[in-house]
């Protein structure tokens, strides 16, 4: 899977969290109120894709008082920044035993229990290969299955298996749908945005990904399995308060738009120069919680 640095996921974690569906995000909350836990004392939540624990940070204070965490990754780098990012956020470490020459003989990346808003928070880190490895995940005791801006990355036949194997509750947040606005206009959005789009598609690490179809897919084909599915926007919202991220999202696209050659490198170094310093900018995202009901 394509990897991403720990300082770029740092840059968008406000504003990921900021624009999660609230009315969503409270619907899922009341379900994990309502359901009994599978391992009584405590809600089990999985997390695939986790990078630096971002979801935990956004759903953790929200949820039961008494919960339990797998963080699960292909990159066992940012797993280790998700350990530090999470004492560092922590009201109190309760449990951190490092055994710093054991993990680093094993590899493993050992366990943690810290509190939050009066929450207790057992975590663990399970560096994983999603594309292969996913069926074991979802094979492992959980209460419900979160993601975040995942799923657009995939292939559509792993999201078809993905998706026929899961048996558990799927919150996802931060799809991105294809949707942009940047501002003021430029003549050459919709040329590369459309360049943009065709990048999205190719092979980040499970073969062509679905891309800005994402969201649509997975609706589609956990329907399919009989869950009822909930959707709802959560679009980045940005103006010049958010420049660094805005800077930095220009600069990934048009590096993007660069590879697939459709535009010549001259009008793509024009695109990217206006919108490093763009006033405003809106990137689509979606939100989706399915469960059987």
């Amino acid at each position: 899977m394509s990897g991403f640095s720990a300082e770029w996921l740092a840059l968008r974690e406000p504003v990921d969290h900021r624009s999660r569906n609230l009315a969503l995000q409270a619907q899922v909350i009341q379900y994990l109120e309502q359901i009994k836990s599978v391992v009584p004392g405590a809600i089990h939540i999985t997390d695939l894709g986790s990078g630096t624990g971002s979801n935990l940070r956004a759903l953790a204070p929200y949820i039961g008082v008494k919960q339990s965490w797998t963080l699960v990754d292909y990159d066992s780098d940012l797993l280790r920044s998700a350990r530090a990012s999470l004492i560092a956020w922590a009201d109190s470490v309760v449990s951190a035993d490092e055994g710093k020459s054991k993990l680093i003989a094993s590899g493993l990346i050992h366990p943690l229990t810290i509190t939050k808003n009066s929450k207790t928070i057992a975590i663990e880190f399970q560096c994983a290969d999603l594309v292969h490895d996913y069926q074991t995940i979802l094979n492992k005791p959980a209460d419900l299955i979160t993601a975040a801006a995942f799923f657009d990355l995939v292939a559509e036949s792993w999201l078809t298996e993905f998706c026929a194997a899961l048996t558990k509750p799927l919150y996802t947040v931060l799809t991105y749908d294809g949707k942009e606005t940047w501002g003021p206009p430029n003549a050459l959005d919709a040329d590369v945005l459309r360049a943009f789009h065709a990048h999205q598609s190719t092979d980040k690490g499970f073969g062509a990904a679905v891309g800005p179809s994402g969201a649509h897919y997975l609706q589609s084909l956990l329907q399919t399995q009989g869950f009822t599915t909930v959707c709802a926007p959560s679009p980045w919202i940005m103006d010049v308060h958010n420049q660094a991220l805005i800077e930095q999202l220009a600069i990934g696209t048009a590096r993007a738009v660069r590879e697939m050659g459709a535009i010549a490198d001259a009008a793509v170094n024009q695109w990217e120069y206006s919108r490093r310093n763009a006033m405003q900018c809106e990137i689509g995202h979606v939100d989706l919680f399915a469960y059987r009901a």
